[in-house]
């Protein structure tokens, strides 16, 4: 398993929807803004997510995206299998195999270290991620600046 850049902004992003209200929608444009992560590289990640039913497209006015299933279904290994694919295989999902001139013993180390890795990472959900007070500090924030803006907004139109 590998951890990339890719699949770090899967995390990030999906963190970003499992915070968010459950009940609506988040576009792609707010992840990108919150986050300083590239549309079209959103865009690209969330075609994955969407593949693999972890998270759900509204099209239309008031569309977005929404987590498919409750945060703590969701776990970080199956976001960055869903966007690196599983232990094991390349970016393809096809097995690897090893090298010319590789040492078997090498590859079946790497395999297993990845492996557990994935186990570990299996284990920690994005409701996990969420209940962190680091996390939970920056969502009270956001919180804030919406009803901030909700309320500058409702007196402009006054």
């Amino acid at each position: 398993m590998r951890l990339s850049t890719k699949g770090r902004y899967a995390v990030t992003a999906m963190l970003n929807l499992a915070i968010h209200d459950p009940l609506e929608t988040m576009t792609l444009a707010d992840i990108s803004q919150r986050q300083g992560i590239s549309l079209s590289y959103l865009e690209q990640l969330f075609a994955k997510l969407r593949k693999q039913k972890l998270v759900k497209g509204m099209r239309g006015p008031g569309g977005g995206y929404r987590l498919a299933k409750a945060g703590d279904e969701i776990s970080v290994a199956q976001i960055i299998a869903a966007v690196d694919g599983k232990p094991g295989s390349d970016a393809s999902g096809k097995t690897t195999r090893a090298r010319k001139g590789q040492r078997r013993v090498t590859q079946e180390l790497w395999d297993e270290l990845s492996e557990r890795l994935y186990t570990f990472l299996d284990g920690i959900t994005l409701a996990d991620l969420a209940d962190r007070p680091d996390v939970k500090a920056v969502t009270d924030q956001h919180l804030k600046e919406r009803v901030r803006g909700y309320r500058t907004a409702k007196k402009s139109a006054a």
